[in-house]
């Protein structure tokens, strides 16, 4: 059975009522609760969401190594958190990040990422359906599709 971190950043806990034009009206439970459904049998998801920079720090850490893959939204700290980058690129699992709205069609402080240098793959603007193909992602470098 495969493991899959799913790690979600600061804000994202607010999902469902937090600017839902941008964000969407689904709650990080419901993600959770689809992308389990979408993915049933053998894989195993830790899902979590912190609003504290050095808990996912650690967390990216834990996930090098006890997941065979990383899925991670981290919100804001895209832009600026050059400590989740070196965690990020620390670890030798595949790793993917996702971002429910598309942050290069946003303001201009959103557009980089000091992050996307550190993991294999980003899927933005896709909303929910990002998690899915970021899961996906990692199933397929895992050999497992």
């Amino acid at each position: 059975m495969k493991r899959i971190s799913v790690l979600n950043g600061v804000n994202l806990g607010a999902l469902g009522t937090r600017r839902p034009e941008v964000y969407g009206s689904r709650t990080l439970a419901d993600i959770e609760e689809w992308i389990s459904a979408e993915f049933p049998g053998g894989v195993e998801f830790d899902f979590r969401q912190t609003d504290y920079e050095g808990e996912m720090v650690g967390w990216v850490r834990e996930a090098g190594r006890s997941s065979d893959g990383l899925v991670i939204n981290p919100g804001a700290w895209t832009h600026y958190s050059y400590a989740l980058h070196d965690a990020l690129e620390a670890v030798e699992v595949p790793k993917v990040e996702a971002h429910l709205s598309n942050i290069h069609a946003r303001e201009d402080w959103r557009r980089h990422s000091v992050v996307s240098p550190a993991v294999d793959a980003t899927v933005v603007g896709m909303g929910v359906f990002g998690y899915k193909v970021a899961v996906s992602y990692v199933l397929e470098r895992l050999g497992r599709v």
